[in-house]
């Protein structure tokens, strides 16, 4: 019994002795074989060319070419308002009638008074007609003849003072009938019907804004003078192209030119004041609004572009600017460029890119030269895919 169980014994010694090598060979084999590396995902697009314009781009506010509050001149009581509120107006047109009945009875009163003493006037001159005959004869004095003529003058000077009552009669009259002074567009109405209204109520009757054309005030850094100044000398009668465009910068509402630079630097901000004129056919600018302006300066033909995305700064050996391009075979390399402007998501390259080149544009983070890629469709402004980062399986981090 006793040999039987060191024969037992023995043999499941050396079946583990047997089996210790085969099972740290295994272990050892499945540890010493590398992961695949995978693919890191990104989204790409090329490089293109085309004509980009060379802009400054500034915050503008839109106000009227010409603004009029109309008040009245005259005292009285509104019998008809002949406007529609918010309805463009033409010079000339009837806004407002006040009664003008106290002022017709004046200019009747004083036109009365004129006939009078232009009665009074003929009887003079016919006695000064009659007396001189009569002191050539020697039948009336001199000093007759001089009185006469006195009471002439007088008369002749009492007409003119008559014909003045008169013709301020009218004025007071004709500003019962009150017009627009310029073409534009109404307000809302300020008084109604039936008001009496003074020359010194505070409201007025309408505002009247021209809205055709129509201007925009807009700020750039002091930096940006030189150019701007280069631009326009160079530009010569015809100006420079100014945009108005919505603030979320995806309307373009209006093209204009511009009209002048101020004549000083705001020293506190450090900004200078420019102004812009435009058409404003399709009534797209209104005052007070707020708009981005874009001073177009030049026209860079043939200019090579990328999205904004994809231009990053600062790492992977490189000083500067820099992009990743992607290769036929699918790898990728930094490679630096200058950028002469960038503005709105659009990156303006000067060299390190030729046309078609592959750029990334999302999906950068953690990328190493040579890394393998697999690229997906261009990137969507309005909609940036979500891209996970291949070393850490998070999401990358947009440049």
């Amino acid at each position: 019994m006793r040999v039987r169980l060191l024969i037992a014994v023995a043999l499941v010694v050396g079946a583990a002795g047997m089996a210790g090598p085969f099972l740290f060979n295994r272990e050892t084999s499945v540890a010493a074989t590398p992961p695949a590396d995978p693919s890191v995902p990104v989204a790409t697009t090329k490089v293109a060319k085309g004509d980009v314009p060379i802009e400054q781009d500034g915050l503008g506010r839109i106000q009227a070419f010409n603004a009029v509050l109309v008040r009245t001149q005259v005292e009285g009581q509104i019998q008809r308002i002949a406007y529609k509120q918010g309805e463009v107006v033409g010079k000339g047109d009837l806004l407002v009638k006040i009664d003008p009945r106290p002022y017709q009875a004046k200019l009747e009163q004083d036109q009365a008074i004129l006939a009078r003493d232009k009665a009074h006037l003929a009887n003079a001159v016919s006695n000064l007609n009659r007396y001189m005959p009569l002191a050539r004869q020697g039948y009336a004095t001199v000093q007759s003849v001089d009185t006469q003529q006195a009471m002439v003058a007088q008369d002749q000077a009492t007409l003119k003072a008559d014909q003045a009552a008169i013709d301020q009669d009218q004025i007071l009259v004709d500003y019962t009938t009150i017009t627009a002074p310029i073409s534009g567009v109404a307000s809302l109405r300020l008084v109604d019907e039936g008001n009496v209204v003074h020359p010194t109520d505070a409201t007025g009757l309408v505002n009247i804004t021209q809205i055709q054309p129509i201007a925009s005030l807009f700020t750039l850094p002091q930096a940006a003078l030189p150019e701007v100044q280069t631009h326009l000398s160079a530009a010569g009668k015809s100006g420079l192209t100014v945009e108005a465009w919505s603030q979320d910068g995806k309307v373009r509402l209006d093209v204009g030119t511009l009209e002048t630079v101020n004549n000083q630097v705001d020293a506190a901000s450090g900004t200078i004041t420019l102004r812009a004129d435009f058409p404003n056919q399709m009534k797209l600018l209104w005052p007070g609004e707020f708009a981005e302006i874009r001073l177009i300066l030049a026209t860079q033909h043939d200019g090579l572009t990328v999205p904004a995305a994809a231009v990053q700064r600062g790492a992977n050996g490189t000083d500067g600017t820099y992009v990743w391009v992607v290769h036929p075979d699918g790898t990728t390399t930094p490679q630096p460029v200058q950028v002469k402007q960038m503005m709105h998501g659009t990156a303006l390259v000067d060299t390190g890119l030729t046309e078609g080149e592959t750029v990334v544009t999302d999906g950068q983070y953690g990328l190493k030269a040579g890394d393998h890629v697999v690229t997906g469709q261009p990137a969507d402004p309005n909609n940036t895919p979500v891209l996970k980062n291949a070393q850490t399986n998070m999401l990358g981090i947009q440049p």
